[in-house]
């Protein structure tokens, strides 16, 4: 139970995150969480949206180099020591967290993170294992 998540290579100039958007926008493709990751001239922007498909087609159609990556969204209890516990879950199954970010829904009050983990048959396991609520495709492009 993945999620597909869109990994854009960008120039590290002003301007670039505007085009990005506007692209989106213009093709009524909704934003649900984002991350960025720079260096010094380039920098990764990793996106869910409500349909990762028709972003790529998009994306790609106006020049940007753009993949897909299957990636597992959780939901974490909005309290001290939610994502400690989940972290410690997967540690404890030598499973590496390669990078995640978190998000917050409008539905409720819930956080949500994106993870990005070296075996996402094996992360999943665990998680469910221990009762992690696990957020399909559905829920997170209807949010």
């Amino acid at each position: 139970m993945t999620i597909k998540q869109l990994s854009i290579f960008v120039e590290n100039k002003s301007g670039r995150l505007s085009e990005i958007t506007e692209i989106l926008h213009k093709n009524n493709i909704d934003i649900r969480a984002l991350s960025i990751a720079d260096t010094t001239n380039f920098g990764i922007l990793r996106i869910i949206v409500d349909n990762p498909d028709k972003a790529q087609d998009v994306l790609k159609d106006a020049g940007f180099t753009v993949s897909l990556t299957n990636v597992i969204a959780i939901g974490v209890d909005d309290q001290p020591g939610g994502l400690s516990k989940i972290m410690k879950y997967l540690s404890d199954k030598d499973i590496g967290v390669e990078y995640m970010y978190a998000f917050v829904s409008k539905e409720d009050n819930s956080a949500y993170v994106i993870i990005r983990v070296e075996d996402n048959a094996k992360a999943l396991e665990v998680l469910q294992n221990n009762h992690v609520p696990i957020l399909t495709a559905a829920k997170i492009y209807e949010m």
